[in-house]
């Protein structure tokens, strides 16, 4: 491994943030026209409707230009009346902003809340919450595509594992969710979130369960594992990576240290 304290790659987070954002644009965008399509035509997909004003006839595709890079549009066609979209144009009025609201939006969990916002600085107003629905579900389709990546950019032999509770909404109740994280350092002493998971809490089945969806995902060459004294991840290490070592991170070490000493003081 490099002399280098390890490092944090910059350049390949901003990358990949940015292809997630670019994405995320050219869904929406497309989810957005589909929709402005409906209303001007005033029925839904194939939907049979005396009022109904004209109908679709497929798409053609137009390219356009963003700060986070080229996306395709598919541009609905429309037969006995004509589309013209105000959508591009209020996008290109509020791109910079848009893009922060995205970023925001996966940072913040991808709430309905947050995704009408950023639908309604799209297009002037909020759409209904069955296409929000649909945007989700391919916002979050990236975010599995993300967690369940094959690891094969060679050995980590370092890896920080911890876990994190933060609050979550189920069934209109908020409870507390662990999120248990691993960072894996490569040969090269770079430094990237290798992945993320969900459990109700950290036992030592949760550990096991995570640290096996990891070795699964060919996580190898691991040396060293860091974290904190957490019981389940202690006994779980030596299951499913018996040849890695296992110490305690000094960061929680003195932070255990100094609470201790203000409880004595």
């Amino acid at each position: 491994m490099s002399d280098n304290i390890i490092q944090l790659n910059k350049e390949i987070i901003k990358t990949e943030l940015k292809d997630l954002v670019r994405s995320s644009v050219e869904e929406t965008l497309n989810a957005l026209l589909d929709k402005e399509a409906d209303e001007i035509v005033n029925a839904e997909k194939y939907e049979r409707s005396g009022e109904r004003q004209g109908y679709r006839y497929g798409h053609y595709q137009r390219n356009l230009v963003t700060t986070s890079g080229e996306v395709k549009l598919n541009v609905p066609k429309l037969k006995g009346i004509p589309f013209e979209t105000a959508i591009i144009e209020c996008y290109r009025r509020r791109e910079c902003s848009v893009e922060e609201a995205l970023i925001e939006m996966y940072l913040a969990g991808v709430s309905v809340r947050r995704a009408e916002d950023i639908t309604e600085a799209l297009w002037g107003t909020k759409v209904s919450p069955g296409t929000i629905s649909n945007l989700n579900k391919k916002a979050y389709e990236h975010i599995v595509t993300w967690r369940n990546r094959p690891l094969n950019g060679g050995n980590y032999p370092y890896v920080f594992v911890d876990g994190i509770f933060l609050k979550r909404c189920w069934g209109g109740e908020y409870e507390n969710v662990s999120i248990l994280i691993a960072i894996g350092v490569n040969e090269d002493g770079y430094r990237e979130i290798i992945g993320a998971s969900e459990s109700m809490k950290e036992d030592r089945e949760s550990w096991k369960n995570y640290l096996t969806e990891l070795k699964s995902r060919c996580l190898k060459g691991v040396r060293l594992m860091i974290g904190d004294k957490n019981l389940g991840m202690l006994e779980s290490i030596p299951q499913v990576f018996p040849d890695a070592k296992y110490r305690r991170c000094t960061v929680h070490f003195y932070r255990n240290f100094f609470r201790l000493l203000h409880v004595v003081a």
